[in-house]
């Protein structure tokens, strides 16, 4: 399995995930319930230990994808971006929906954060063909 393409959507779907998340950071605050300092900001994130999670797990998505685009014979971004799109959102929001629903959480943090894996996937999808 060749590393670029997995590292090079992994990054891709990373940063979507850095500006998806600064567009919609006050609302996904407010629903998911993070206690906020004076600037707004996290009041108790002092550890980088997130962003490294989330690097490694769009990294795992990536080359799970590359995998399966593979034996899928998904060649170009459209289908890539396609398939990526229905990955997220038939397969990893629902998963979201199910367990926000079952913790009570809004429907609006499963909005944004389904929408993250979505579009995120979408994103990591359309890279993979580019190798």
């Amino acid at each position: 399995m060749p590393i670029l393409p997995i590292i090079a959507a992994g990054l891709a779907g990373w940063a979507f995930g850095a500006v998806w998340y600064s567009i919609f950071s006050k609302p996904w605050m407010t629903a998911s319930g993070v206690a906020t300092d004076d600037t707004g900001r996290p009041a108790k994130q002092k550890s980088p230990l997130p962003y490294v999670i989330s690097l490694v797990s769009a990294m795992i998505v990536a080359a799970t994808m590359y995998y399966a685009f593979d034996m899928l014979n998904i060649v170009t971004i459209g289908k890539g971006f396609t398939s990526g799109l229905g990955i997220g959102a038939c397969f990893a929001a629902p998963w979201l929906a199910t367990t926000y629903g079952f913790a009570g959480r809004p429907f609006k943090l499963t909005l944004i954060d389904g929408g993250y894996a979505t579009f995120g996937s979408a994103v990591i999808g359309a890279v993979i063909p580019l190798f």
